[in-house]
This record gives C-alpha cells, structure tokens and sequence, in this order.
C-alpha cells in the first residue's frame, strides 16, 4: 500500500493514469485482499481463544489497515482533479509535463510532474507540492531553475518539456 499525503497540503490534482492506479487498488483491496483477510480472520478464531491467537489479532490489525485505506482512497478519489490534456501552451511547465533537466555537472535528469497520490521517483515522477515542481512551473526550455530543499540549493537549465503519456 502507498503511503497516503498529507491530506492538509496535498494537491489535488492527479493524471488519469493515476487516478485508474487509485480507483484498481481500491477494487483490489474490496473485492480481494479484504474478503481474504476476513476469511483467514474467520478461520482463526475457529480455533479458540482469540486472546492468545496470533493469526486472529494480527488478521484484526490487517483488517484495521485496509478498512482505513479504503476511507481513504473513496475520500481521495471524490475530491481528486483529474488532468486530462495538455496546456494551450506545452512549451511552458506545467501539470503532467516531462521535464527534461541538466546540473552544473553536465548530468542529465528526467522528471514528470505529477499529484502526490502518483509520487514515484523509480519512474521520475515528482509531486507537484515537492519544492522541484514548484521551482519548475511556469519555466519553459532554456531557463535555469535554482531549487532550494531540505538539502540545499541546486541549479538545472531546463533542457526540455513535453506532455507525451510515457509508460
């Protein structure tokens, strides 16, 4: 399960890829990973003294978690913008663009701005409400964008922006 943003500060913005990746873990954990749990639940307290019955609390605990995320997810998903097309103007960063970025060493980064339900740096996915997406919006190719973080301060010219759907 993905950890959950924080609900005060988390955009509200999210792709369509994003939003089916929601929508199919909350099928996931309703029609199958929660019918599973309460049946083993089920089986567990057939034995006996739940007390002391390892598989019955911790099935219990699971049952807990799922239920919650559930909550969650069907909160999320009512109140999420999807963004379904690109800007009028895709030379300019904005929701959804790949951005490609170089640093003062010559490296060479890709990064696609995307909702904090979709946070994913494995595939380059960024959140919008990170302090690179903020330093990013509104750039178009050629800028150079200072980014300052917990971390410290770094500097990328923007060497490319796109809006292709990418896999």
């Amino acid at each position: 399960m993905q950890p959950s943003p924080n609900k005060t500060n988390a955009s509200r913005y999210i792709t369509p890829e994003g939003r089916t990746n929601l929508s199919e873990e909350l099928s996931y954990l309703w029609k199958v990973k929660r019918p599973q749990v309460t049946q083993a639940v089920a089986e567990a307290a057939a034995m006996g003294d739940r007390s002391e019955n390892a598989e019955y609390i911790y099935g219990k605990k699971q049952l807990r978690e799922i239920d919650s995320r559930m909550r969650f997810l069907t909160k999320r998903l009512d109140e999420l913008i999807v963004v379904d097309r690109p800007p009028d103007d895709t030379s300019t960063i904005f929701f959804g663009a790949w951005v490609g970025l170089e640093d003062i060493n010559g490296k060479l980064f890709r990064y696609r701005i995307v909702g904090p339900d979709e946070l994913d740096l494995k595939r380059g996915f960024i959140s919008i409400d990170s302090p690179m997406a903020k330093a990013l919006l509104r750039k178009i190719e050629g800028d150079e964008v200072v980014v300052i973080s917990p971390n410290g301060t770094d500097v990328f010219v923007v060497t490319s922006v796109g809006y292709e759907v990418q896999k």
